[in-house]
């Protein structure tokens, strides 16, 4: 089987596997007690918190450490709305954002937030002259996120920060998909809060991060909580954590070669594309778009349809859109930027990641173009 998944989770690397067994054996005490143990422990922790930090270029006084990217979203936007509420109460963010951020701005609808929801540009990208329209004396927080999911789009973060910062609005960004692939500072982009997760970068599942400005004022989601300085509720799975850090290192070494590599990568396989027997869209801007993420949408054909007949072929790929009880949903990012509903069901998506190689691309496209075929041959 080729794996063409990688934006939807990766395989954990043998250095952060290594690391997740040290710790789970040597570093086994609660961070939280008081003896020697548990503050052997703590100290890891702490030290974990501070490689983190560095990476995002911001405060280690700032780090929480989460269950993962959809965990840091909804106790960041959550804990900075409440906690701002005598500013305002209007929020923007945009369609195709990440469920657990949809459903974040949904729930706070029910309880008195009043939220903006934009629509996207044909390349996917929302930019600042979509956002400044909307923006209002009471607005205290805009959510974003950097990479779009389903087609890779890259918002620029550091024009939209900036501009919200000098109006002293609150920026969240989910860096789920953008961290460790593009560089990514909180001060320079005015970031005040943002979502990473593990499993995107070679590290555990169930592990990930949210940092928010340790100037800012933020409201727990569950009162009188102990850990992580009352943030969220639990016992801390230092052993992830440690292999989270492993991992970011890692990733970080080599994020500007991976980059490059990513782009030859994705071109190789729209080149190898070329004689497919039916029409198709790339979706989203070559420079515009994260290139380890190439979109695709082939005329008349569902994505699911596609997808199925891919991994029939050992080629797994991803449909961009969520199916619920048998339902195939249309992307909604690709509805957000116009498409129709039927477009939008035709997406695909492929993701590259550390372990894709050029022939790896090659019998990709192959099989890829034998699933068309097939397809086709079914309608």
């Amino acid at each position: 089987m080729i794996y063409l998944d990688y934006a939807a989770t990766t395989p954990m690397s043998d250095e952060a596997l290594a690391t997740y067994t040290e710790v789970a054996k040597q570093y086994f005490a609660n961070t939280m007690s008081l003896h020697d143990m548990g503050t052997k422990a703590n100290d890891l922790l702490n030290f974990c918190r501070a490689k983190l930090a560095k990476a995002i270029n911001g405060d280690p006084d700032g780090v929480y450490f989460t269950s993962g990217g959809s965990e840091s979203n909804f106790l960041a936007i959550e804990g900075l709305a409440r906690g701002n509420r005598n500013k305002g109460n209007h929020l923007i963010t945009s369609h195709g954002e990440h469920d657990s951020i949809i459903n974040t701005f949904k729930k706070l609808e029910t309880e008195g937030f009043d939220v903006t929801y934009l629509d996207r540009q044909i390349d996917g990208i929302v930019r600042l002259d979509d956002i400044i329209p909307h923006l209002r004396e009471e607005t205290i927080l805009v959510a974003l996120g950097h990479v779009n999911s389903e087609i890779g789009a890259i918002q620029d973060i550091e024009a939209i920060g900036s501009e919200l910062f000098k109006r002293n609005i609150l920026f969240h960004c989910d860096v789920v998909q953008s961290f460790g692939r593009l560089p990514i500072h909180v001060n320079t982009m005015h970031i005040s809060s943002l979502s990473i997760s593990s499993h995107k970068i070679y590290g555990p599942k169930g592990v990930g991060a949210c940092y928010i400005d340790p100037s800012l004022t933020w409201e727990p989601l569950l009162p009188n909580s102990t850990h992580e300085k009352g943030f969220r509720a639990g016992t801390i799975n230092l052993p992830g954590i440690a292999s989270f850090i492993t991992a970011t290192e890692a990733i970080f070494k080599t994020m500007t070669n991976e980059l490059e590599r990513m782009k030859e990568l994705r071109k190789l396989f729209i080149e190898n594309l070329k004689d497919l027997n039916q029409p198709f869209v790339i979706e989203g801007e070559e420079e515009t778009t994260l290139p380890s993420t190439l979109a695709i949408r082939v005329n008349k054909i569902e994505g699911q349809q596609l997808m199925l007949a891919c991994n029939q072929l050992g080629l797994a790929i991803a449909t961009g859109s969520a199916c619920h009880s048998g339902h195939h949903a249309p992307s909604s990012t690709l509805i957000a930027m116009g498409r129709s509903k039927d477009e939008a069901r035709e997406l695909v998506r492929l993701s590259f990641g550390k372990w894709t190689t050029k022939e790896d691309i090659r019998q990709a496209a192959s099989r890829f173009r034998e699933a068309v075929n097939r397809c086709l041959n079914h309608v």
